[in-house]
């Protein structure tokens, strides 16, 4: 682009100095014709010399004004990005209209690089204003727990149930930190170390035995029909999508309903959904629950860190699968998962995955 760019900037030149030449030739005869015949040589030559410039100066002025005008503001936008501002744009209109198309693409390319820069400087803005929060209201509730606690005069009572949330309120604070810096490390690099095969289904297992004490507490049906299928991948990366689901599972099931699990190999795919017969989900909150930090029960009745989702959704991505969500206030929810068995990629968005009446995809 830019040989092409330079190449048609001295052609450009060419022909502005050859219109300028020409100019200036038919100006020496207008010229020769107004001043007497006894003019010198001399004063021919310099008459000549002097026309050239002018003309040549002003035709250059002009054709460079309507040429150069879009890499001026190019320029000038380039210089306001340094300075940290992404939301500037460059008019593509006037380059198309006046200039040649590589410039006019250049243009278009660096109003997309703005438009990217000022998307994620808004994400980084919202992201660290959202994990500040999240941060500093479990820190607030341990440091007024722990000052009662060093003050005295409690009950037995009292000092353990302060124990308790403060023990709480740190587990809350380690498990948001791990989220977070697994997070941050999925989306900075691209290689996933420590790939392995291991048994899917003993690891669908093993992760819903890890909450026996809860789903035992509430007296909840456990339902897992299990193929037996082999996945080649970051084996404890991918617990912590199976951990989420089952935790929001166990979380939001009444005392005696039901969790099912299933896990299929068909056609080259492995599907894995996790249904409940709880609260369900809001309509309004669906298109948002893969989102950082979001939580559809804004009572924070539940406690949670708005990570579990988003880390879940990426960990799929990242194995090359998808993953969606179908529910309905009053009648339980149900994630599907499908993963490459081959390791292909069959999607980088995740998405409320329709069903059949037959539940197929």
């Amino acid at each position: 682009m830019i040989s092409r760019l330079g190449l048609k900037l001295s052609l450009l030149i060419l022909v502005v100095t050859l219109a300028a030449d020409v100019l200036s030739f038919s100006a020496r005869i207008v010229i020769d014709m107004v001043i007497s015949e006894g003019n010198s040589s001399t004063e021919n030559i310099i008459a000549s010399v002097a026309s050239s410039i002018v003309i040549g100066t002003l035709l250059s002025f002009i054709a460079g004004s309507l040429f150069l005008k879009p890499l001026v503001e190019l320029i000038r936008a380039t210089k306001r990005v340094s300075e940290g501002d992404y939301s500037v744009q460059v008019d593509v209109g006037w380059a198309e209209k006046h200039t040649v198309r590589e410039l006019s693409d250049l243009i278009k390319v660096f109003n997309e690089m703005t438009r990217e820069l000022d998307r994620t400087a808004m994400f980084n803005s919202d992201f660290i204003a959202s994990f500040s929060h999240e941060f500093k209201t479990p820190l607030v509730s341990i440091r007024g727990f722990a000052r009662q606690l060093y003050n005295g005069d409690l009950t037995p009572e009292q000092q353990k149930e302060f124990s308790r949330i403060i023990l709480e309120e740190t587990e809350y604070l380690s498990e948001l930190s791990a989220n977070t810096l697994l997070l941050t490390s999925l989306e900075t690099s691209d290689i996933v170390a420590d790939k392995k095969e291991f048994q899917l289904d003993e690891q669908l297992r093993t992760c819903m035995l890890r909450l026996e004490p809860q789903w035992t507490e509430k007296d909840i049906d456990i339902d897992m029909e299990l193929d037996e299928v082999k996945f080649t991948w970051n084996e404890q990366t991918l617990s912590h999508v199976w951990n989420n689901l089952f935790d929001n599972a166990v979380k939001f099931t009444p005392k005696g309903g039901k969790i099912s699990v299933s896990c299929h190999r068909n056609a080259g795919v492995i599907t894995i959904r996790v249904r409940d017969t709880g609260c369900g989900i809001p309509q309004h909150a669906l298109p948002h629950i893969f989102e950082k930090f979001y939580q559809a029960d804004s009572s924070h009745a539940t406690k949670g860190n708005g990570l579990g989702l988003p880390l879940a959704k990426m960990i799929v991505e990242r194995c090359g699968g998808r993953i969606g969500v179908q529910s309905e206030p009053g009648r339980g929810t149900e994630f599907t998962v499908i993963l490459p068995e081959d390791g292909s990629l069959l999607g980088r968005n995740s998405e409320n995955i329709q069903h059949s009446p037959d539940g197929k995809i």
